[in-house]
Formats: structure tokens, C-alpha cells, sequence
């Protein structure tokens, strides 16, 4: 899911903001996207994964001598199924390590992977338009705040200067929910925002010290919401991160993979690259069902004012713990099923 990120604290040119907010996320992920392209596909002899490829095959061509002295022990022993079936990995090693500079046949696998893990994200994001939910829902906190950075000032004022400092803080909200209006229709939780700044400056309705409190709010809660929206965005640029650094460490697993143990270093090396799949999906999942939760009991109960102060921390350190957590059980699980697997196809061979 590529989350946009806008300023909350953004004063000026707000219509500008969502613009370039969406402009920044596309760019981050074509970023990303040609990161892949350029280490994994693009001149693959001159660059970072050439030279860890080179570094397998020397590593591949070092543990051959355990696997050959293993072989040969297997044959003395007349153990001839284990040595009949073990032919088959350096002939996996051989063909995997294979670079044409245009990129190994791992390499390409390992694009196709991630590819694939992408279009299962896409489809959850994509599915009841989960991304606008979750979109909405960040932008709920993130207009209370920038609502409450214009009014705030005004606190301190008296009479007619507090009534010309809620005017104008007013003139510069109403374009920011004009724009939310446009992007997500006739909202409850817009008009209620819009309804509250209304009472605040022409003094009409009744609005309590609570909800007065909680709109206005301080810069301490400000400065906090916008680290926990960072840390969010970051953990998914970590998310990828991660996911790449374990795509170039893959020659070094598939040279390795000739040793002759059990637990070979390319079922590790799948594990991994699939654990950081299921962090990714996961945190997306939770993020989305927690997105819906807010924008449906907002619209279901018009007089519902929640402090979405909880949803910035789920968002923020929750859901990437949880999905982390939900990552290392399921590697654990795929790591099990890959050596019961090949132990199985080994025995039958």
C-alpha cells in the first residue's frame, strides 16, 4: 500500500499539499521500483548483485569439496538413494548462478517473487477501496490538526482581535474540507470538523470544553501525531528495505547450498524473503480493518467524536509489532514446511 503523507501542520496552499503529497508517495515507490530493476536486472555484471553473484559461485565452488567428500562417503556406505538425489543441487546452483548480465535466472525469480507479493498487496488494498478508507481515516486526525494549529493561536487574544484571528483562521480551513469534500464526498466527520470551527468562531451552539479542548489541542500532541505518522511510513520503507537487502543476499545462500546439512542457506533465504512479504500484508490488513472501524463508527453515529490519538499509535508502533510478530510465526511455519518438504522429495528420489 503506498501511503500518502501530508504535512499536518501544513498552513498554506493546501489543495497544493494533497497535490504534492500524491506526487511524492508515486515517486517513492517508482523509486523503489527501479531500485529493484537497476540492482537485479539492469548490467547485473557491474554492479552490487554481479559482484555478490561472483562471491556465490567462489562460495559455491568452495563447499563443492564438502559436498563431493559427503558423496563420496554416501557411496562407500552403499548409501546410493542419498547420492543419486543430492546430484541435483549443484546442478540448481550451476543454473541459478547463471548471469548473462541482463540478470541471473534468480534474479529474475526473485523479481517475479516480489512482483507477486505486490499484486497480492494491491489486490487487498485495492479491494472496497481499502487505500481511500485508510487515507480517510489518517486525513480525519490530520485536518483536526491543522485546524487546531489555526485556531490555537487565537486562545490567547481577546475581543475583537480574537474575532478577527477566528475569522481568519477559518477563511484558511474551509479550503482544506472543500478539498477533503472533493476527495471523499458529503462526510460526516467533514461536517462535523466544519460545524465545530463554526461554533468556535461566531460563538453560536453549544460546543463542550472537551471537544473544544480536543480540536484545539497543543503542540506537544501535534509534534507526537506527526512522529507516529513518520514512523509508519518509515516501518514500510523499512519493510522494502528489508525485502531488497534479502533479494541481493541471494547468490550468497544459493552458493552456500551446497554444504551438506539439512537446513540449507536458500530455504533461509526464502524464509526470509517471504516472512518480510507477510509483515508487509499484514501491516496493510491491520492498518485497513483499523481504518474501517474509525470511518465506519463516525458515519454510523453523526455526534461520535473520537481522539484518534489511538489510531496514530496502532498505526505508528502497534500494527508493526503485530506484524512482525505475525511475520516471524509464519516464516517459522514456511521454513518448517520447505525442509519437511525437500526431506520428503529427497527420500523419494
Amino acid at each position: 500500500m503506498k501511503i500518502q503523507i501530508y504535512p499536518i501542520l501544513a498552513q498554506i496552499g493546501f489543495t497544493d499539499t494533497l497535490n504534492s503529497g500524491t506526487a511524492t508517495a508515486r515517486s517513492i515507490a517508482q523509486g523503489w521500483d527501479e531500485q529493484w530493476l537497476n540492482l537485479l536486472q539492469n548490467n547485473t555484471n557491474n554492479n552490487l548483485y554481479g559482484a555478490l553473484t561472483n562471491l556465490g559461485v567462489f562460495l559455491a565452488v568452495g563447499t563443492l569439496l564438502f559436498f563431493v567428500i559427503q558423496w563420496f562417503n554416501d557411496m562407500i556406505q552403499s548409501e546410493y538413494s542419498r547420492p543419486i538425489s543430492a546430484l541435483v543441487w549443484p546442478f540448481i546452483v550451476v543454473v541459478l548462478l547463471s548471469n548473462s548480465g541482463n540478470g541471473s535466472l534468480l534474479s529474475n525469480l526473485t523479481l517475479g517473487f516480489r512482483g507477486f507479493i505486490n499484486s497480492v498487496n494491491q489486490q487487498v488494498v485495492t479491494t472496497a477501496d481499502a487505500d481511500q478508507v485508510y487515507q480517510q481515516a489518517l486525513n480525519m486526525s490530520v485536518a483536526e490538526e491543522v485546524a487546531g494549529s489555526l485556531l490555537r493561536p487565537c486562545q490567547a487574544l481577546t475581543g475583537d482581535q480574537q474575532t478577527q484571528c477566528f475569522a481568519k483562521a477559518s477563511e484558511r480551513i474551509d479550503p482544506l474540507l472543500q478539498e477533503y469534500i472533493n476527495l471523499y464526498g458529503n462526510k460526516t466527520w467533514i461536517f462535523r470538523l466544519k460545524t465545530q470551527v463554526d461554533q468556535i468562531r461566531f460563538g453560536t451552539g453549544i460546543i463542550s470544553e472537551n471537544n473544544f479542548n480536543s480540536l484545539i489541542g497543543n503542540t506537544v500532541q501535534t509534534s507526537i501525531k506527526n512522529f507516529l505518522v513518520s514512523l509508519q511510513y518509515a516501518f514500510q520503507n523499512l519493510i522494502e528495505a528489508t525485502m531488497l537487502l534479502i533479494a541481493v543476499l541471494g547468490p550468497i545462500a544459493v552458493g552456500g547450498s551446497l554444504l551438506p546439512v539439512a537446513g540449507k542457506p536458500i530455504f533461509l533465504w526464502l524464509t526470509g524473503f517471504i516472512s518480510a512479504g507477510i509483515a508487509k500484508l499484514s501491516f496493510n490488513i491491520i492498518a485497513i480493518i483499523t481504518a474501517a472501524v474509525i470511518v465506519n463508527a463516525t458515519e454510523q453515529d453523526p455526534n461520535a467524536n473520537p481522539d484518534l490519538m489511538w489510531f496514530m499509535i496502532f498505526i505508528g508502533v502497534l500494527a508493526p509489532l503485530l506484524s512482525l510478530v505475525l511475520a516471524g510465526l509464519g516464516g517459522l511455519g514456511v521454513f518448517n514446511g520447505i525442509s519437511n518438504a525437500a526431506t520428503m522429495v529427497r527420500d523419494r528420489i
